[in-house]
């Protein structure tokens, strides 16, 4: 396969990222927003990257707001697929055990499980809406940058929970120091 030539609405498969589909093209590089990682930029001579479905190939660069088009149409065709994120083995089958300072209350205990599949739901529901907001035509672009700072602290607020999980590319990642 002649991976230099792909289009932009190529689905692909990447040995570390799975499953992604191209929203833009550069010089020597593919933007690819994989179900998993996120859109990452990865090289177009990348041995990783197999072909699934191709798509035209278009000879200029992509712009901003074709690439808005591209994560639309991306979001549309794996819009059903969902994310199985496991739980880290030593905490499989255990309780989480929540402890009143007053020892004649009752101490509240559930399963790691259940309270687990609530922090990824939470995730999920913040993904969701970082996409409605990057792709609101209401928001400027100053508003969008705005909101998504905040939901990045967000996601930084939640890293204490990335003890849980089994994978780290699926940690809460908040703001890099720079």
């Amino acid at each position: 396969m002649d991976q230099t030539t792909l289009g932009i609405g190529t689905r692909l498969q990447h040995t570390q990222h799975g499953p992604g589909v191209i929203v833009g093209i550069k010089y020597a590089t593919y933007l690819i927003s994989f179900i998993h990682s996120g859109i990452m930029e990865i090289d177009k001579t990348d041995t990783q990257l197999d072909e699934i479905i191709p798509e035209n190939v278009t000879e200029e660069i992509e712009t901003h707001s074709e690439i808005e088009k591209s994560l639309l149409k991306i979001l549309r065709l794996w819009g059903g697929v969902t994310e199985i994120v496991p739980l880290g083995d030593r905490w499989e089958k255990g309780t989480m055990i929540l402890q009143p300072a007053d020892k004649t209350l009752k101490p509240k205990e559930l399963p790691i499980e259940d309270f687990f599949h609530k922090i990824v739901m939470l995730r999920d529901r913040l993904r969701v809406l970082e996409q409605n907001i990057n792709s609101s035509k209401n928001l400027s672009d100053e508003e969008k940058v705005n909101i998504q700072q905040y939901i990045t602290r967000c996601y930084g607020s939640l890293t204490t929970f990335n003890v849980l999980f089994k994978n780290k590319e699926q940690w809460f990642v908040g703001e890099k120091s720079s």
